[in-house]
Formats: structure tokens, C-alpha cells, sequence
């Protein structure tokens, strides 16, 4: 069976973000970018699921510039099989991003799409979900733990109060959590053969898709700095302080 893996490039986890000094957004320039943590833990699912010979084919799409192939390349350097771009230049929204993978489902027709449950500069949460509902896939969020058998998924997730298994009916959407695995390093050899693998680019336009903003960002800015921490002589004062200062109770 096919499998789709979606991968963002975002700004690298290692690097202190910065607010753009007119407050229009994050200062990217001269900033490390790299593939999407959650991407990468679902990039590194597919790969196992290919290795243990259920599934033939792992291919890796990401939505973006087009400095989003070197995105791409480390997917497929840790073990994706092609890759699609779907170049655009236009700042993408978890909607857009969602109508753009289901164009591409209807086109490659996985039986299986894993992506990452969230991406780190916008947390969003929401493209994995808007995805199964436009595909009209199952779907199963925060998966720890992914096994395929029989035409079905059994997913294992995380709950507040503990952990639910849930089986779905294949095609499906499944978005992954910290805790499903430890992607590999991507070896210099497998850097130098995803160099050679197939790299298809596509367009919004070319997909019928319209890729337009809903939003506007009106202003970016970085959290107040943390104030320094007081001792308190008793209780008396502590909640005194909670009260008027604070103003938590």
C-alpha cells in the first residue's frame, strides 16, 4: 500500500525565535530551517512501516517556497521513496494547506496519510483534522503507537486519562505524537542517493486549488519578560499579593 507523509519547513527547533522589530512577524533571515519535528516523527513511521513490508511505496509532499525541496530531501533521505512540492509563495493556512493534500490524495490515492499533529511556529493543530474531513478519511489524532493489519489501523493515543486504542477502517489520516518513535539520523550515503530521487513540483493553480489568505496578521510580539520571583514572610501577604497584585483569586 501507498503512503503520503506531509512535511513543513519550519524555523529549527534549536533557534530562539526574534519578532520582527516593526512587529510584522518573525525576522527568518539568516535563520536555520528544518523539517518539522512531528513531520519528522511521521516521516520516520512511514519508513518503519515500509521496512516491515506492509507498505510499498512512502511518498513526502510539503507546501511552501521553493527552499522547501531541501525539506523534502531529508524526508527522503531518512527513507521516502519521491517527493511532491507544491510551490507557492503565498503564507499558507492550515485550510489551504488541508485542500491542497486533498487534491493530492485524490491523485495519488494513499491508502494511508500520516503528518505531524502540529507544527512548531504556528501550533495550529488543525490540518490533519480538516484533511480526514475534506477526504472524507477516518482519522486518529495524536497516535504514540501505529499497526496496520487486515485493511485496518489500530491506533494507540494519548487521553487525559490514560491511553485509548481506536481502529479505523482504511484510507485514513493519522497525526502523530511526540511519544510514537525516535527518528533516525540521516546517514551521508542515504543525504547523497535523495539527491537522486524523484522530486515532482506543482502549483496551487495546477491543483485547482485556491491557496488565498482568510486571515490577516496584525501585529506580532513577543511574551512580556518573566519578573524576578519574591519571598513572602507569611501567608497572610502571600495572599494579599495574589489577591491585589496578581489578581489570581
Amino acid at each position: 500500500m501507498k503512503v503520503m507523509v506531509a512535511v513543513k519547513r519550519v524555523v529549527d527547533f534549536n533557534v530562539k525565535v526574534r519578532v520582527k522589530s516593526d512587529g510584522t512577524g518573525v525576522d527568518l533571515a539568516n535563520v536555520k530551517m528544518s523539517i518539522n519535528p512531528f513531520d519528522e516523527i511521521a516521516v520516520e513511521e512511514a519508513v518503519r512501516l515500509k521496512e516491515s513490508g506492509i507498505v510499498s511505496e512512502v511518498v513526502a509532499v510539503s507546501c511552501g517556497v521553493n527552499a522547501c525541496q531541501e525539506t523534502l530531501r531529508t524526508a527522503m533521505a531518512i527513507g521516502a521513496d519521491r517527493g511532491i512540492l507544491v510551490e507557492t509563495d503565498v503564507e499558507l493556512e492550515p485550510l489551504a494547506v488541508a485542500k491542497l493534500l486533498k487534491a493530492l490524495v485524490d491523485k495519488e490515492q494513499p491508502q494511508l496519510v500520516i503528518v505531524g499533529k502540529q507544527a512548531i511556529d504556528n501550533d495550529c493543530n488543525q490540518t490533519g483534522q480538516m484533511l480526514a474531513a475534506l477526504a472524507g478519511f477516518a482519522q486518529a489524532t495524536f497516535a504514540s503507537r501505529v499497526e496496520i493489519a487486515e485493511g485496518h489501523a489500530s491506533i494507540t493515543r494519548e487521553i487525559d486519562g490514560g491511553l485509548e486504542t481506536v481502529r479505523l477502517a482504511l484510507p485514513a489520516v493519522v497525526t502523530t505524537d511526540l511519544r510514537l518513535n525516535e527518528p533516525r539520523y540521516a546517514t551521508l550515503p542515504n543525504i547523497m542517493k535523495a539527491k537522486k530521487k524523484p522530486l515532482e513540483t506543482t502549483t496551487p493553480a495546477q491543483l485547482g486549488v485556491d491557496a488565498t489568505p482568510r486571515l490577516t496578521t496584525l501585529r506580532t510580539a513577543e511574551p512580556p519578560k518573566r519578573g524576578a520571583g519574591v519571598k513572602v514572610p507569611d501567608v497572610a501577604v502571600l495572599v494579599e499579593k495574589l489577591k491585589n497584585e496578581a489578581k489570581v483569586i
